[in-house]
């Protein structure tokens, strides 16, 4: 079976447009692959597929409650951010550091990603010194020389290791909509490069810079400061984008899948962003998300702020897991509502990855255990 087979097949009962208009009585789900980029095929369900009475065995929904987890960087200077999620292809973690730390890091293992959930101040770096604030993402290329400096003690920063590049979204993988979706290059913002002057120095000062290479660190001291540089040039740098300058890409009859959304890439995952915007103005459009299975991917939510319709329960700064092979998709209150749905209100940062993720220790401690009977009717009781 090839590829691009793109078959017009229509068996029983079933919509003409994909998320409009379906057979009275029934629940869509989108069967796919490559996350929504592949083939796929629609299937109309007289029960939501999310109907479960329960679950045995490994594989269910997770969320977790982040604003529990207290990494070693909250309290000590000289702390590390604490693993949630992982895999071969990446390491997502949490810091949540209060002080400057008192020496400069150097991922050799990957590139990173800080998303910045609350909190403001600087990171002093090889190319410069970028300002960090809430809704930041924050690339930091691999092995690149940085140094968070803190302006508040409260900061909260979502950190993503990735084992290759990661890209903004270019004009190629962008296709039709053009360059300037769905945020223009030029919004990038880069450091402020200030030549770094001898008399800096301090004399008889030792300066620490901090290695990590196969998940271990080593330390480098030098008599000098580490980043002493007066120049640059090149295109190969650390950048940010605040969220306020993303602009989704929008339809007002067909419903987008999230790919739409797409904001970084790197081999194996790709980051979204979800902002708020209009719905689809069709009266028989369904304004909420595919009920799905993630065929390919596993699908990671960081709810970052605002309202989260399409769920029940969930807060800002909690996270959801949704692994590849199990259904999830709107809660019941969600589906009930859609007639009078037409905007969201929600800032979310999506991870998707094609490769399974495993849960570290501090995610289990903070797990909502009953998070996959969210979807019944009776609600699982939340835990304070």
């Amino acid at each position: 079976m090839g590829g691009n087979m793109n078959w017009p097949i229509v068996k029983g009962k079933a919509t003409r447009q994909a998320h409009v208009g379906l057979p009275e009585g029934t629940f869509e789900e989108e069967h796919g692959r490559e996350g929504f980029f592949g083939r796929v095929s629609h299937l109309y369900h007289v029960h939501p597929p999310t109907g479960w009475t329960r679950i045995e065995g490994n594989l269910r929904p997770h969320a977790f409650y982040l604003d529990r987890v207290v990494p070693s960087d909250m309290n000590d200077p000289r702390g590390v951010p604490e693993p949630i999620l992982y895999n071969d292809d990446l390491i997502l973690s949490i810091s949540r550091r209060s002080e400057a730390a008192p020496y400069y890091s150097r991922n050799a293992d990957g590139d990173e990603l800080f998303f910045i959930h609350r909190g403001e101040g600087t990171i002093e770096t090889d190319f410069g010194v970028i300002a960090y604030e809430k809704g930041d993402y924050i690339a930091i290329p691999r092995a690149t020389t940085y140094r968070f400096v803190p302006a508040v003690k409260d900061n909260f920063i979502v950190c993503l290791e990735g084992h290759s590049e990661i890209l903004p979204a270019t004009p190629e993988q962008k296709g039709m909509v053009g360059m300037h979706a769905i945020f223009d290059m030029s919004a990038l913002t880069i450091p402020d490069f200030i030549p770094f002057e001898k008399n800096q120095d301090a004399n008889g000062k030792e300066y620490e810079l901090r290695i990590k290479r196969l998940g271990e660190y080593t330390s480098v001291f030098y008599p000098f400061h580490p980043i002493d540089l007066v120049g640059w040039k090149g295109d190969l740098t650390v950048f940010k984008i605040n969220m306020r300058d993303i602009r989704p890409i929008m339809s007002h009859r067909v419903h987008l899948p999230p790919s739409a959304h797409t904001t970084f890439l790197a081999h194996n995952f790709v980051i979204c962003t979800f902002l708020p915007r209009p719905l689809e103005e069709d009266p028989d459009t369904l304004r909420v998300p595919f009920y799905h299975r993630n065929t390919d991917y596993d699908e990671v939510l960081f709810y970052h702020d605002g309202d989260f319709f399409s769920r029940d329960n969930i807060k800002a700064a909690m996270m959801t897991l949704h692994p590849q092979g199990i259904h999830h998709g709107p809660h019941p209150k969600a589906l009930k509502a859609n007639p009078n749905i037409t905007r969201t209100n929600e800032y979310a940062m999506m991870l998707d990855t094609k490769n399974p993720l495993k849960i570290a220790p501090a995610a289990e401690v903070v797990e909502w255990k009953e998070y996959w009977a969210s979807w019944q009717e009776k609600k699982a009781e939340v835990k304070a």
